[in-house]
């Protein structure tokens, strides 16, 4: 079923684990993610960012693929479809387009005040249809959509005040990054991740930039108050990783393996696999209805 992800997200906190909130590309990703949840029981959130919304022409058509997925495939545990990094703009639009969840990214804007400002009109207009919404302070490092970050850590007093106007869920920069991390990279801010959550209390905090974390700091950050992760690389590079495989094996050039049912299956059969192994790592199977 589509919900928005507030309570699912609650119960993640309450119970201290992570509900994987993983990018879809296309109807296989979508496809893929969703078969994943539903085979391990877990909640799940679906997220777009604009680039892909492009790519698929449009909001719509990712919500419309999403929703007609889940009546299709009688998927049973609760679904949010979720805008990714989205500008103040494209809240609303995903509002219109049916999302059930969006993510006002204003992280970027000149002042702190502009942030303010317009995650306090996002609140008000998803809100009254019934919609969560997740803020961002402390730009996440990284490249994502021609977003670029350096894995800034968030200001505690800033997460406050952005907290009490009412998001679901918080963003913030506990020296994470977008994409594959550089040998170099220092680790998570555990401090930074305490001193946030002192200040904001039961609030579902996000970790964004969840590929190349390693799997006891991303268990860290669970059990400190973190209870959505975002995975968008990590299966990407399975996709990759198994397309190049299939293709590298000569099996597109036996009989019709260059159907692109075939091309697509191995790159779709991955993502299921790693997805289950990333829901069973943040200890969200199982937790369908809790």
């Amino acid at each position: 079923m589509l919900v928005n992800a507030t309570n699912m997200l609650k119960a993640a906190e309450a119970g201290h684990y992570g509900i994987g909130a993983f990018n879809t590309n296309n109807l296989e990703w979508a496809d893929a993610i969703l078969t994943a949840a539903e085979e391990t029981q877990s909640p799940v959130i679906i997220q777009c960012t604009s680039g892909a919304a492009k790519w698929q022409i449009s909001y719509k058509v990712v919500a419309d693929i999403v929703k007609q997925l889940i009546e299709d495939k009688n998927i049973t545990v609760p679904v949010a479809l979720h805008l990714d990094h989205g500008t103040y703009e494209d809240c609303f639009k995903c509002i219109e387009a049916g999302f059930s969840s969006v993510m006002y990214d204003g992280s970027h804007e000149e002042t702190f005040d502009i942030n303010m400002k317009k995650t306090e009109e996002v609140v008000k207009a998803a809100h009254a249809k019934g919609i969560s919404v997740e803020a961002e302070v402390g730009g996440i490092g990284g490249v994502e959509d021609g977003v670029a970050g350096m894995g800034e850590l968030a200001d505690p007093k800033q997460c406050k005040a952005i907290a009490d106007l009412g998001v679901d869920f918080l963003a913030c920069g506990i020296g994470n990054i977008h994409g594959l991390y550089p040998d170099n990279w220092q680790g998570l801010s555990f401090d930074t991740l305490a001193a946030i959550k002192a200040e904001v209390g039961d609030l579902p905090l996000v970790l964004h930039g969840g590929t190349g974390i390693p799997v006891e700091q991303v268990a860290k950050a669970i059990e400190n108050g973190v209870s959505k992760i975002n995975v968008n690389t990590d299966l990407q590079v399975a996709f990759a990783k198994a397309t190049r495989a299939y293709i590298e094996s000569g099996a597109d050039q036996e009989g019709k393996g260059y159907d692109p049912r075939k091309l697509l299956k191995p790159g779709r059969d991955a993502i299921v696999a790693r997805t289950k192994e990333l829901i069973c790592q943040f200890g969200s199977d199982g937790k369908g209805w809790a």
